[in-house]
């Protein structure tokens, strides 16, 4: 189905009793973000707040939480069909490699066919303030959570030209609003118009910004996708693509850049490369911790446009199962097809919610000859984006990647600790906390398939034998714990003092109840042991994996364990960047959403949120020392 707008979006959604209409006041700080905090991890519906307390406009939110509402927003009734859709566009022969992408190559030039249509004026342009009349108050701006910096508009098609080479591209970057007409631009490195901005300084010229919310929800998402370089192809292509019909641009009023004729607010302004950069932050960011204040440049707003009746679009991120990773979803089903591409062998893969995109593949292939596992990871991790994961677990392409658990059983099934494994050094997400310096850390390559003789040969190891019926031994150190079916064992610990979480694992790795274990996971003691889910976000989080990994060769008959210590890390052990907060609602909102919007929340979903299900054995032991 292909949408004008985002009011025939949400049409649809209404139709389908996938929207929700909330009369009630309600006030843009934290209250929103409680409320849709609920309703995302319980799979619920899209959430219009028609009463935005001291605001002009209403507010919509959680328009893609879900697997369906997703493909929905691209025009499909499930995501698998999008991979479909490009198979057959570029009639993929797997088995061909980097040749078969070579070949194929003329026919994505193709998309360029679908290059944005030009219109004059257009929805976006009904009602027009300049210089004094702009003030971003007016919108129903979100603080999300307590210790933010302040109001972020967290769902913005940020639209920019190359001032040297002249390509277009739409990122979506997140933007503290400072007062009426400036904010923040939260351009990290890597990203694209952090380029641009670097080649208007080189040319001592401003760099003109435009800021697209709403429209087809289609273009909110390809804002979000990572489009290979391809001459003349970017979001706007990739979305009449999606469509199957081109994009209706016009150009701005106040910049000289085309805009989405159809988006609901068009922000004009520039960015001075010379003017020196604000303080952006706190800011509670989709690794479910704060990312902590620095420093970004400053966006000054010359224009608003607008349609007569406009609705303001948001998102919130935070703690895991969150709206972006039905965003994320999309992006790991469509760009799949050119990672096979280059490496047929490659079954499947996928990025785990647990994972926060970046922290965690899960990767299956057909494998062939010894080593093939590393070759698909390494080559992988070469593949744009890609390039900032943590972790990769590489299976055979009998097992279901989206079967969370079950992929790590599986994985560990087949890997012996200190020998299937790869560590190397890269980069790593900007938010990440936990790296040995900003944006540089070390990565993990698990090889789970089944080995080949030159590999050392397959293993006969059973998990947990006769495990289940016992009980966990205690340690003073140790606040909960949990054995999950499968070989995993995971500590919660109080850490005081500097390697701790390491020495607790080594204890237990060296106990009889390690018999069957491959992973001892120890994290802090606000974890739920019990739910992997909870385990592995935190987990992940907290690892540089060169760091916090150590493999505890086994005694007594005992297999080799791997020994990952996901706990906060101190200064005293010589971790000198600053440790953010876990993002957490305060009290008194959530106890006002109870009063004010409980009912709400009365009746389960039936995509609700669940804890894993799985066989283990929990126990929170005594405070004994170690015998």
């Amino acid at each position: 189905m292909v949408y004008r707008d985002l009011h025939d979006f949400m049409r649809r959604l209404e139709e389908a009793g996938e929207l929700l209409r909330i009369e009630e006041p309600v006030s843009a700080e934290l209250e929103i973000t409680e409320i849709a905090d609920r309703v995302v991890k319980r799979g619920g519906p899209a959430l219009l707040f028609e009463n935005v307390e001291g605001k002009d406009f209403p507010l919509v939110i959680n328009l893609y939480g879900t697997a369906r509402r997703m493909a929905w927003a691209l025009g499909v009734e499930e995501l698998e069909e999008l991979p479909r859709r490009l198979r057959d566009l570029l009639d993929i022969k797997l088995g061909q490699g980097l040749l078969s992408l070579a070949s194929h190559l003329p026919k994505l030039r193709e998309l360029k066919t679908l290059a944005p249509r030009r219109v004059r004026g257009g929805l976006a342009q009904e009602v027009v303030l300049r210089g004094d009349e702009v003030d971003l108050s007016r919108l129903p701006i979100l603080k999300c959570w307590p210790l933010d910096g302040g109001p972020f508009i967290t769902l913005p098609l940020v639209i920019t030209r190359d001032p040297i080479e002249g390509d277009v591209n739409i990122g979506m970057y997140r933007m503290q609003v400072y007062d009426r007409n400036t904010t923040a631009m939260h351009w990290q490195r890597h990203k694209v118009g952090a380029r641009h901005l670097e080649n208007a300084r080189k040319l001592g010229k401003r760099l003109e910004v435009a800021v697209a919310l709403g429209g087809d929800p289609a273009l909110t998402y390809a804002a979000t996708a990572p489009i290979p370089p391809i001459p003349g192809v970017n979001e706007f292509s990739l979305t009449g693509y999606l469509r199957g019909r081109p994009v209706e641009l016009t150009k701005g009023v106040t910049v000289d850049l085309e805009v989405p004729a159809n988006a609901e607010f068009i922000l004009e302004g520039y960015i001075d490369p010379e003017e020196e950069w604000r303080v952006e932050g706190p800011f509670g960011d989709h690794t479910g911790f704060y990312t902590l204040e620095d420093l970004y440049p400053a966006f000054h707003v010359t224009a608003v446009t607008m349609r007569r009746n406009p609705v303001y679009p948001a998102t919130i991120v935070g703690k895991p199962p969150m709206e972006d990773a039905y965003l994320i979803e999309a992006t790991e089903r469509i760009f799949s097809v050119p990672a096979q591409l280059v490496q047929p062998e490659l079954v499947d893969y996928h990025l785990p919610p647990a994972g926060i995109a970046h922290n965690l593949v899960n990767v299956t292939i057909r494998k062939s000859f010894p080593g093939h596992a590393y070759k698909v990871a390494n080559g992988l991790l070469g593949l744009g984006q890609m390039m900032l994961a943590k972790v990769i677990l590489v299976t055979d392409e009998d097992v279901d990647v989206r079967d969370h658990l079950g992929f790590w059983r599986a994985v560990l099934r087949n890997a012996v600790p200190g020998r299937d494994q790869q560590i190397a050094k890269g980069p790593i997400d900007v938010l990440d906390h936990s790296s040995r310096s900003w944006s540089y850390g070390s990565k993990l390559v698990i090889d789970g398939t089944v080995k080949h003789e030159e590999e050392g040969g397959q293993v006969d190891w059973q998990p947990n034998p006769e495990r289940m019926a016992k009980e966990l031994p205690s340690h003073a150190e140790i606040f909960d714990q949990y054995q999950f079916e499968g070989g995993i064992w995971v500590i919660t610990t109080k850490k005081d003092r500097p390697l701790q979480g390491r020495h607790v694992g080594e204890w237990a790795a060296r106990q009889s109840h390690a018999k069957g274990v491959r992973l001892i996971a120890v994290v802090d003691a606000d974890v739920n042991p019990a739910n992997f889910e909870e385990t592995i976000w935190s987990l992940l989080n907290n690892i540089d994996p060169e760091r916090d990994l150590e493999v505890v060769e086994g005694d007594a008959g005992r297999d080799p364990v791997w020994v990952l210590d996901g706990t906060q890390k101190l200064e005293s052990e010589g971790f000198d960047r600053p440790w953010p907060p876990k993002i957490e609602m305060t009290e008194e909102i959530r106890r006002r959403v109870d009063e004010r919007f409980g009912h709400l929340f009365e009746a389960p979903s039936a995509a609700a949120e669940t804890p894993v299900s799985a066989s283990g054995t929990r126990q929170r032991p005594g405070k004994e020392q170690p015998g």
